[in-house]
């Protein structure tokens, strides 16, 4: 370990080095040949100035641009000064003239230096803010899968082990109706297996999904008979633009937030009234509205609706279907794609919200 870590001192020592003799020597040149044209070495100087502030930047630490600093005062006060090529530092007005222009060089290298260093800093500090965010997703998954998954699945054991013990005594009607327990709640944990196959997906990538342009009409489209599909009552109302727009997106974890989101709406509004899906362009971004009309959110869940909570059974009106881990997932897979989603109560029901970037490149035919 000490070995790799004197090498990588080396390594650095060198760069820092070769950096500083390219840069000055690029400097060096362009000032001769300024001053063969022009005559004039009144703005050499300034060259070898922007030399050292480059030498800053491009170098680790402050010796460097101290160095180059030092170097340059020299080379102006013995390539471009009279007498030329001879170092006369004790003339008239240069000791003065050469030390300001020492100290700002020097003081313009720790600057950049400073900044640059500060601008690692603040990186850093982002990165550990993106792993205590991420630590804490995954704790609040964590949290809401036990939850999502252990209710259905005692649902599921006790309607079964209920048909298996007491069947002789049950009527058809009965049978039938713990069947239909088993089917939806096996069904609803097959949605889980999905979003959380999602979200392994996206973990897999680092967070780095590979986007392709997609029609964003056909996508709403399948989101909404997908959920069709699962739930074949379920009522909404659909709009979209009339342009033909193509957006950048993984498709499949699009569809599943929408999927999420509406099915969420259905389950938790205690509503009957259909579910609308809207979608707007506008601003560079698609904006996906997912509106009910039922009672809200409650206002102590608002802040914390996108965290993975394990809901409870007095918080909602079904409680073997917790909105937690879906709406967690659909959070995760929409900051995967550099877009936004929050929620918000009016005056009669909920409004979830999710944007995605459209890009830089045309999308409207």
């Amino acid at each position: 370990m000490k070995r790799q870590i004197k090498f990588m001192d080396r390594k650095t020592l060198l760069c820092n080095i070769l950096t500083t003799a390219l840069i000055l020597g690029f400097s060096t040149a362009v000032s001769f040949a300024f001053y063969r044209i022009s005559g004039n070495a009144e703005n050499v100087p300034a060259f070898y100035m922007l030399a050292v502030v480059f030498i800053a930047r491009f170098t680790t630490g402050y010796v460097p641009g101290i160095a180059a600093a030092l170097i340059s005062v020299v080379c102006v006060n013995y390539a471009f000064t009279s007498p030329y090529f001879s170092l006369a530092f004790n003339l008239d007005g240069y000791p003065v003239t050469f030390a300001s222009m020492l100290i700002i060089a020097c003081l313009t290298s720790m600057t950049t230096t400073h900044l640059k260093e500060k601008n690692r800093i603040l990186r850093e500090q982002e990165k550990l803010l993106m792993e205590a965010e991420k630590e804490k997703m995954r704790a609040n998954l964590l949290r809401a899968v036990s939850h999502d998954l252990r209710t259905p699945l005692t649902s599921i054991i006790g309607a079964s082990s209920t048909y298996l013990e007491n069947g002789a005594f049950l009527s058809e009607g009965e049978k039938l109706q713990m069947v239909q327990t088993i089917y939806d709640d096996s069904n609803w944990l097959l949605h889980m297996v999905e979003n959380l196959l999602s979200v392994t997906k996206i973990r897999q990538d680092g967070a780095r999904l590979t986007k392709t342009l997609e029609p964003l009409e056909e996508v709403v489209s399948e989101a909404v008979s997908r959920l069709k599909k699962r739930i074949p009552d379920a009522s909404i109302r659909v709009t979209t633009p009339e342009n033909f727009i193509m957006v950048p997106m993984d498709a499949t974890l699009i569809e599943q937030v929408i999927i999420n989101l509406l099915e969420n709406g259905i389950y938790h509004s205690g509503s009957t009234e259909p579910m609308e899906l809207t979608v707007i362009a506008a601003e560079r971004q698609v904006y996906f509205r997912i509106r009910d009309h039922g009672h809200g959110i409650r206002e102590d869940l608002l802040p914390r609706i996108f965290d993975g909570y394990a809901d409870t059974p007095a918080s909602s009106g079904d409680s073997r279907k917790g909105m937690g881990i879906g709406l967690s997932i659909c959070k995760t897979i929409i900051m995967a794609h550099n877009g936004r989603i929050w929620a918000q109560n009016l005056s009669d029901g909920a409004l979830f919200t999710f944007t995605l970037p459209l890009g830089d490149e045309p999308y409207e035919s």
